[in-house]
């Protein structure tokens, strides 16, 4: 067979080097006059969906192209494991798709494995000297064998083709994997990580939520000299006990607090009974400190839930109205409004 051939088309001189895989177009590579385009294709891709998404629409693209080329010259050359050596050969090659050849075939179980070396993307990459592995090519003659034996094929790429390797080496075999297994993956994990990115500003705003509920639930208020309230707010559980207990006993002594006014009007209507030993502990905390504490904003209700708790809440001087505390506060402490 004659693997070099020249023609001449009007005033354009045609060259093939099949032992090569070179096209020739007036003196160029014939793959040159097109492969601008496909490069403009490829980073358009990649700059719209990102790397990941362009190494799938890429796969997905040459492998459909390669099935419907595969079901062609299966219905018109009759192509089967005795012929598609030589004929994947002399197909591609004359196209400018370079050298492509089945080193290895297992008749029996159709394990193919192919060496494709200056395929057009590698020249692309190559042009712009990016270091990119061969997407395009590699999944296009998995389609090409699918249509042509009418069996799902996928691949492996054991080398690609760069400055160490002179060309690279696929494998392909049967397999379950369908682009459309990998369209649905992919489109599994870009959920995944949408719902992952969800999850995580939820985080985030509760964990802001948390610390300005922690900020403004029980502040700290220095009415008068010496004189402090601690509005008292919602249901308490043991994280929200620790930091009002901790906040308050800290902030006493910066306000030289003698009276300690714990405001239970903000509270629900029955007291559990984790809510009154926290009062009881912070009360008894505070007088450690010198500091008397006083319950006010008491009602009706709260005081029969005192008078009923096994805590010995009835220790604490109650009043019905916060006024009527900072009013006691004062007259213990020898001071009036005037």
């Amino acid at each position: 067979m004659m693997m070099k051939k020249q023609i001449t088309v009007g005033d354009v001189d045609l060259k093939w080097d099949l032992e090569t895989g070179e096209v020739l177009f007036d003196g160029g590579d014939v793959v040159f006059f097109w492969i601008s385009a496909m490069e403009t294709f490829f980073d358009s891709i990649r700059e719209i969906s990102g790397v990941e998404a362009t190494k799938l629409v890429l796969e997905t693209t040459g492998y459909r192209q390669g099935v419907v080329v595969g079901e062609g010259f299966r219905e018109m050359k009759n192509i089967n494991t005795s012929n598609v050596v030589e004929w994947l050969s002399n197909t591609y090659a004359p196209a400018g798709w370079g050298k492509v050849k089945i080193v290895e075939m297992d008749e029996e179980t159709k394990r193919f494995m192919l060496h494709i070396q200056d395929d057009w993307e590698y020249k692309m990459n190559q042009r712009k000297q990016k270091e990119l592995d061969g997407i395009f090519v590699p999944s296009h003659y998995a389609g090409v064998l699918t249509g042509l034996f009418g069996t799902n094929f996928w691949y492996s790429v054991i080398q690609y083709q760069n400055s160490e390797n002179p060309y690279s080496i696929v494998e392909y075999y049967p397999s379950d994997v369908t682009v459309q297994s990998n369209i649905h993956e992919m489109s599994r994990k870009q959920e995944a990580m949408k719902i992952m990115e969800l999850e995580r500003m939820v985080d985030d705003k509760t964990k802001m939520l948390q610390n300005l509920i922690k900020e403004i639930s029980s502040p700290i208020i220095p009415v008068l000299e010496k004189i402090v309230v601690v509005p008292m707010i919602g249901s308490y559980d043991e994280d929200r006990s620790e930091d009002l207990i901790i906040t308050t006993l800290s902030e006493l002594p910066k306000h030289q607090a003698q009276y300690l006014l714990l405001d239970l009007t903000g509270l629900h209507k029955h007291i559990s009974e984790h809510t009154a030993r926290l009062i009881d502990k912070l009360g008894a905390a505070s007088r450690l400190l010198g500091i008397e504490t006083i319950l006010v904003g008491v009602s009706p209700e709260l005081a029969m839930v005192i008078v009923q708790s096994d805590n010995n809440l009835k220790k604490f001087e109650c009043l019905q109205s916060l006024q009527h505390g900072i009013y006691y506060a004062l007259g213990k402490s020898g001071r009036r409004i005037v």
